[in-house]
């Protein structure tokens, strides 16, 4: 029979529960038209890159299958018809792999490290930083405020004064 990895994304607002209850149920479906599920992983509550029919996160859910394409056909039919999934992806391989799935491989890493996403970020010295030439490259501010004279040109060619102005920044 032909080897599948199906991944299925549940809405948020569903308990952990809930899922694993429908992975059984799936795993029912399968059972009950020849197949076989070889191994199922629930890898959490995730967020999304974008949302998806309003939920910004996500249970997801993994599934080795051994089983013929119509019982795959008919889990995906189940699927579409379901309220509590809102995506799955359902990919014929060669072979599965035995050990953990890389997402839980990499969940395993982050308990290990214990730094969490940022990794350890040390306490460092940010120190007195030089952020004059970030603001435009000006050294001398107090110019900027100074008055301005008004000049009018005058019959004779030459220009006068004729008042001066506050800066109004």
């Amino acid at each position: 029979m032909p080897l599948y990895e199906h991944v299925f994304l549940a809405r948020q607002d569903v308990s952990a529960q809930q899922v694993e209850s429908l992975l059984q149920g799936f795993r029912s479906i399968l059972e009950e038209r020849g197949g076989s599920v070889g191994k199922s992983e629930y890898w959490g509550l995730k967020s999304l890159t974008y949302r998806i029919k309003k939920n910004r996160k996500a249970h997801f859910a993994l599934m080795n299958i051994d089983a013929p394409h119509e019982a795959v056909s008919e889990l995906e039919r189940q699927m579409r018809l379901s309220t509590d999934i809102i995506r799955f992806l359902t990919v014929r391989v060669d072979e599965h792999d035995a050990g953990p799935s890389p997402m839980m491989r990499r969940a395993d890493r982050d308990e290990r490290d214990g730094r969490g996403d940022r990794g350890d970020r040390g306490d460092r010295d940010r120190g007195d930083r030089d952020r004059g030439d970030r603001r435009g490259g000006r050294r001398d501010r107090d110019r900027d405020f100074a008055p301005r004279e008004v000049r009018a040109p005058t019959d004779t060619g030459s220009e006068e004064v004729v008042a001066v102005e506050e800066d109004s920044e």
